[in-house]
């Protein structure tokens, strides 16, 4: 695939270089928040991965240009690393869109196969937030009424529907049947109740409910 990284640490953007090389993919651009959204206005990549917080401010330079390129570049995946659990960040990138998106802290980038796997399922139009993360802003909205009524087993399914697993693997995450997943799915999306409509996605509506509540 072929990848365009915009990191402001020198040691983790030319490690992610070399892994992503190493691996056969093609960084075909490195930069700060304004050079990544010059360089993908010029040649849309498959996937971007960027830093939360970016000169000149280190504030959210870097998660500001991921939702430009959300919103000017459908097609392009977008995965956001980040040092800490950005509660607001996380849930402002998530609330844009689900598809082709990521949240991963910056510890697991150290677990290579979980990032690829990450920045696999981001491209192909998947999404894949940290486990952490998930955990976090779960904990956050454990006091509203309609996530109360979940048991445990169908919030672990939509913590994990939440890292942007398919039901097969949330199936396999989990160790229980894909007929037991999709079980689970539904009993969440009645509880929240979040009927079936043409033109909207309950599963991306039952992450939504909890993060906006």
């Amino acid at each position: 695939m072929r990848v365009i990284i915009a990191e402001d640490s020198t040691l983790l953007r030319e490690g992610l270089v070399r892994l992503l090389t190493e691996e056969g993919h093609d960084v075909v651009a490195t930069g700060d928040a304004s050079a990544l959204l010059a360089a993908v206005s010029a040649a849309p990549p498959d996937v971007v991965v960027a830093d939360v917080r970016m000169p000149p401010t280190h504030t959210d330079e870097g998660l500001r240009a991921a939702l430009t390129i959300r919103s000017n570049h459908p097609g392009v995946g977008v995965l956001v690393l980040s040092q800490y659990v950005e509660k607001r960040y996380a849930t402002e990138l998530l609330s844009s869109d689900t598809q082709g998106v990521g949240y991963l802290l910056k510890d697991r980038v150290a677990r290579v196969e979980e990032f690829l796997d990450a920045l696999e399922r981001v491209r192909s139009g998947g999404a894949a937030f940290d486990p952490e993360v998930v955990r976090q802003l779960l904990a956050r909205t454990s006091h509203f009424d309609s996530l109360e009524r979940l048991t445990a087993r169908e919030r672990a399914v939509l913590a994990q529907m939440a890292q942007g697993h398919t039901n097969a693997s949330i199936a396999e995450q989990l160790h229980v049947s894909q007929s037991a997943v999709e079980k689970h799915s539904n009993a969440i999306f009645d509880k929240l109740e979040l009927p079936q409509a043409a033109g909207y996605s309950r599963r991306v509506l039952a992450v939504l409910r909890y993060l906006k509540s």
